[in-house]
């Protein structure tokens, strides 16, 4: 088993890491929109979304991943309405690959962003 904390992304906010490789699969914990300088990136959902997918494009990538290798993605929102904008830049990002998805609205998430993403992908 190995720990994955990325430098490209904004530190964690409490007692984990990024990231954890296991038997060739790595399994991010939950990507907020925060900068590398641990600010929220905007109040816009789709901003939010677009910083998410970049943050979880450096860790995948510090643990020998992609997009492409990803299998499954739990997505958690605050407000369901936004789901079709969030699902428009997330698909930017899936191209060639769909992996399994989740995606659940919950009351709240850290720091009350709009949109937190975790995955589960295969290290190459």
């Amino acid at each position: 088993m190995k720990s994955i904390i990325s430098k490209n992304a904004p530190a964690a906010i409490g007692p984990y890491c990024h990231a954890v490789v296991v038997n060739n699969m790595v399994y991010t914990s939950g990507q907020i929109p925060l900068t590398t300088e641990g600010a929220i990136v905007s109040e816009d959902v789709q901003a939010q979304t677009e910083q998410v997918m970049k943050n979880l494009q450096v860790v995948l990538a510090d643990s020998g991943a992609d997009f492409s290798s990803v299998v499954k993605t739990t997505i958690f929102i605050s407000d369901m309405n936004d789901f079709p904008v969030i699902n428009e830049v997330y698909g930017s990002y899936f191209t060639e690959h769909l992996p399994a998805r989740s995606c659940v609205e919950v009351s709240r998430l850290p720091k009350d962003v709009k949109v937190e993403i975790e995955v589960v992908a295969l290290v190459r």
